[in-house]
């Protein structure tokens, strides 16, 4: 496989995650739509928290999207493999919190198992990508 179709799959990897992680946010206002209401999780005053880490959990991958697509660098390929490693853990964990609401919403919990599959995926094409850069470093530079 040539070395420019990886920052094709895994830009193709992080847009079907990004726009699935906002399909599940929806998911969980839906009920406004319908006249129910949703439970308040969070006071009001203490959101700024919860906002800023939304922003960063959406930014790293837009900025990883970007990265990939621009630099050939073994450093970048290593830093986004391991990117991706984190958001996988992420992913299990907010799925096995998921699970432990009650009532359990099974069409979240279905997106969330497919996110996580995308993400595992995600995790096998940057470590293909990182290991091509390995084998090959020869026709890497550090600045490209």
């Amino acid at each position: 496989m040539k070395t420019a179709k990886y920052p094709e799959k895994i830009a193709a990897l992080w847009t079907t995650f990004l726009l699935g992680t906002l399909f599940h946010t929806q998911l969980g206002l839906m009920p406004l739509f319908h006249g129910q209401s949703i439970v308040e999780s969070q006071q009001t005053s203490n959101l700024d928290p919860i906002f800023w880490g939304m922003l960063l959990f959406f930014l790293l991958p837009m900025l990883a999207i970007i990265g990939v697509n621009f630099s050939e660098s073994r450093s970048l390929r290593k830093a986004h493999f391991w990117l991706t490693i984190l958001y996988s853990v992420l992913n299990l964990a907010h799925l096995i919190a998921d699970l432990l609401v009650r009532p359990i919403a099974w069409y979240q919990i279905a997106l969330m198992a497919i996110l996580l599959i995308i993400g595992l995926i995600l995790n096998l094409v940057s470590y293909q990508w990182l290991r091509l850069a390995i084998a090959h470093p020869h026709h890497l530079s550090e600045s490209h």
